[in-house]
């Protein structure tokens, strides 16, 4: 627990010093006014909070001050935190946390999202935790995307099974599933294509995928988790909209979140699209992915 709230801490350097740092700054006026209000508004929608989220926000703070909840700043940026957290939900536990024989977690996003390099930080996390991991490699459009799935696999020494470049993606997730069952693989992580997710033809074969996984295992695929650039802010807000209406995702991985001043994107994501972030990409190397905390995240913004 302590080292994830370390990571997350760590990760939100960037947003902590910028956007979060002027809030911060604003509690330690001395009295609330009109002006505190709108300072606050502003920096949470520059922060990527999204202006939706932010107008609830301000809103519900406003309500809490004219009952009587918070006289001065101080108290105030503690209700704030308390919102925040709030914000966040409590999301129910992850599929992969339950017991059966073969767990399938599909990855989706654009390409250039992190997907790659997060689907080798999540067959790290497990393995670490004792499951006996393998990858599929069914972004078969792009020849990259193969090879470099195989090099993580080999990496963090978890088999990849893939086909040929332009194979069909659902003949590689039909042979992964056979290859976890016949060597007792209890997690099986599939990559696929990342095209613009405007393309509808992408969001087709993601389908498909999806069927070949459910035809062949009970329920899967059992997480369909959403790899989002932390750094492309409100575009990756638009991202999930569109890969939720077409794959039914269960969850969000946000990458990158050490290299952005706009972290506040994360309460965008779960208010605007009711989707739990599961996991936050905390730096470059393979161990900096931390299990997602309300609360440690909150705290990593005003520390």
């Amino acid at each position: 627990m302590f080292r994830r709230s370390k990571q997350i801490r760590e990760s939100l350097t960037k947003t902590r010093r910028s956007f979060f740092g002027q809030i911060t700054s604003l509690f330690s006026s001395g009295q609330i006014n009109e002006e505190t209000w709108e300072d606050l508004e502003a920096l949470l929608v520059q922060a990527d909070v999204g202006v939706n989220t932010t107008i609830r926000l301000v809103d519900r703070l406003r309500e809490r001050v004219s009952k009587g909840q918070a006289r001065d700043p101080g108290t105030l940026q503690e209700l704030l935190k308390e919102e925040l957290v709030a914000l966040l939900g409590n999301p129910p536990p992850m599929a992969v946390d339950l017991p059966r024989l073969l767990t399938v977690i599909l990855i989706v996003g654009v390409n250039g999202s992190g997907k790659t390099t997060t689907i080798a930080k999540l067959a790290k996390y497990y393995q670490d935790r004792g499951r006996k991991v393998m990858l599929a490699a069914a972004d078969t459009f792009r020849a990259a995307a193969i090879d470099q799935l195989k090099i993580w696999g080999e990496r963090v020494g978890v088999p990849v099974i893939a086909h040929q470049p332009g194979a069909d993606p659902g003949a590689v997730v039909y042979d992964a599933i056979r290859a976890s069952q016949s060597r007792k693989a209890d997690l099986l992580i599939v990559d696929t294509a990342g095209r613009l997710h405007t393309r509808y033809n992408l969001m087709e074969e993601l389908r498909k995928v999806r069927g070949v996984a459910n035809k062949r295992v009970h329920q899967a695929p059992h997480e369909t988790l959403l790899v989002l650039d932390a750094t492309t802010g409100q575009n990756a807000l638009s991202q999930a909209r569109h890969f939720k209406e077409a794959v039914e995702v269960t969850g969000v991985i946000v990458a990158k979140l050490d290299g952005t001043a706009k972290g506040g994107v994360v309460f965008a994501i779960a208010q605007e699209l009711g989707l739990p972030v599961r996991f936050v990409g905390t730096g470059e190397t393979v161990n900096d992915l931390a299990e997602f905390d309300a609360e440690a995240f909150v705290e990593g913004l005003f520390e």
